[in-house]
């Protein structure tokens, strides 16, 4: 998929409300503006937020368990794809994010889209006492690092991880399945040819 999606093609793929799609376009303007001053996205992706961003991270919903409870987003940055998964109904969410400027926008952007999220403004390893169902990140760390991060929070509930991965995410499985026993499935990306979503369980 190589065309810009509109607010109109993103709710047609999502099946989202009328009032939702208000939401997403809030908090689009919301990235937009704080953009200027905070570095959240790339600056050529903002065009193309509807994909490059919302949809690409939205195509994690139909992934997770049923009767998921509770998603920790790792260097949650703009809030992809924690808030957007927030948005989309998911009940408790906490995005964890160690740079302040960036903690502060989730919360300024929880509070203005109407969200009950909880934002840690801290780095992932010095977060405790949070078990989670499911763990999400994007473009956060080499795969065999992110599932480090992660596991902590998926021990208790035996949740899964959900990750973003892109070209190198063959090659990035292959390096983690040396040093961990898990079960992984791999999706191919909504939004990239190239990436693929990677779903671990089991770690």
């Amino acid at each position: 998929m190589t065309d810009r999606l509109s607010p109109d093609d993103f709710q047609a793929l999502t099946g989202v409300s009328r009032e939702t799609l208000a939401r997403f376009e809030t908090y689009a303007a919301l990235i937009a503006k704080w953009q200027r001053a905070i570095n959240l996205v790339g600056p050529k992706t903002l065009d193309d937020i509807w994909r490059r961003h919302f949809l690409d991270s939205a195509q994690l919903w139909s992934l997770i368990p049923a009767g998921a409870g509770v998603l920790v987003d790792l260097g949650s940055g703009a809030g992809l794809p924690g808030l957007v998964l927030a948005l989309l109904g998911f009940p408790d969410v906490h995005l964890i994010e160690s740079d302040q400027r960036k903690a502060v926008f989730l919360r300024e952007s929880a509070r203005e889209l109407g969200l009950t999220v909880t934002v840690h403004a801290a780095r992932a390893e010095s977060v405790t006492g949070l078990d989670a169902d499911v763990a999400t990140a994007r473009a956060l760390a080499p795969l065999d690092q992110l599932i480090d991060l992660a596991a902590p929070f998926l021990r208790a509930r035996r949740g899964c991880g959900l990750f973003l991965r892109g070209a190198e995410a063959e090659r990035e499985l292959t390096g983690a399945q040396k040093r961990r026993n898990m079960r992984v499935d791999r999706f191919p990306s909504l939004t990239e040819p190239r990436s693929s979503v990677l779903r671990v369980r089991e770690i």
